[in-house]
């Protein structure tokens, strides 16, 4: 049987704000098989964000196990994790962090230079083909669009050829169209054989995972569940007397 990409099991983890225990993550299971499209999401403060945090080593569960790629995160040390998010994570934020005073070309050659590519430009350059911004490689990024410069930053993480691409909220900086036109990029790396995980609040862009995984009070919600309450809730939006309804 394949490793899956990610095999996280009965992971917790615990904030005490003010003197309050706040659970974010509550026995959480989450399995990803290599070359899946997935889906996080969930409200406000349901736990989608610590979770994202987890599973892209940039933060650690206070219990649970937690395997990427088939490696025991909690077993490694400092360096190997900073090792780990370079080449097997590639992230995608939603305030695209680049550095505005480089060109596309060299935000996209940063995660091969940290790890020491002699020469990280044809890679970066074929990244940046690859995402439709051929003509703009010696632009700097405060010279772009808003989806142009999301278009650099998933260059950049697809440019060492992760195991995984970590999307947390992607479009939430774009209109609608610019943000449908990145979730068909997605896809399209999703059909080449990338596994994805975006990471999202809104339940349109949860739609354009192939599989979607919900979390709410820090646990995930069945698959069946969630359909059940959508569809009572789109009930009683055509009937006000069904509102009370479960």
């Amino acid at each position: 049987m394949a490793i899956p990409v990610i095999d996280a099991r009965n992971l917790r983890k615990t904030y005490r704000v003010g003197g309050q225990e706040i659970r974010a993550l509550d026995g959480i299971d989450v399995r990803v098989e290599a070359g899946e499209l997935i889906a996080v999401t969930g409200a406000s403060g349901s736990g989608k964000s610590t979770l994202m945090q987890v599973l892209g080593c940039l933060d650690h569960p206070d219990g649970g196990e937690y395997f990427l790629d088939g490696e025991e995160v909690a077993k490694l040390s400092g360096d190997r994790l900073a090792s780990i998010r370079n080449r097997k994570i590639g992230f995608v934020f939603q305030g695209f962090h680049l550095l505005p005073r480089l060109t596309a070309r060299e935000n996209v050659e940063l995660p091969l230079v940290y790890a020491g590519v002699a020469n990280p430009r044809p890679a970066a350059e074929a990244a940046l083909e690859r995402v439709g911004l051929s003509d703009r490689m010696n632009n700097e990024s405060n010279q772009l669009s808003g989806g142009q410069r999301q278009r650099v930053a998933v260059a950049r993480a697809l440019v060492g050829s992760p195991a995984l691409i970590l999307a947390d909220e992607p479009t939430g900086n774009l209109d609608s169209r610019t943000g449908a036109e990145i979730l068909a990029l997605f896809h399209a790396l999703n059909a080449e054989g990338r596994t994805i995980v975006i990471v999202t609040h809104d339940p349109e862009v949860a739609k354009f995972g192939r599989r979607r995984i919900h979390v709410s009070d820090g646990k995930v919600i069945p698959e069946d569940f969630v359909a059940k309450r959508e569809s009572t809730r789109f009930a009683a939006s055509l009937n006000p007397e069904l509102a009370g309804s479960p």
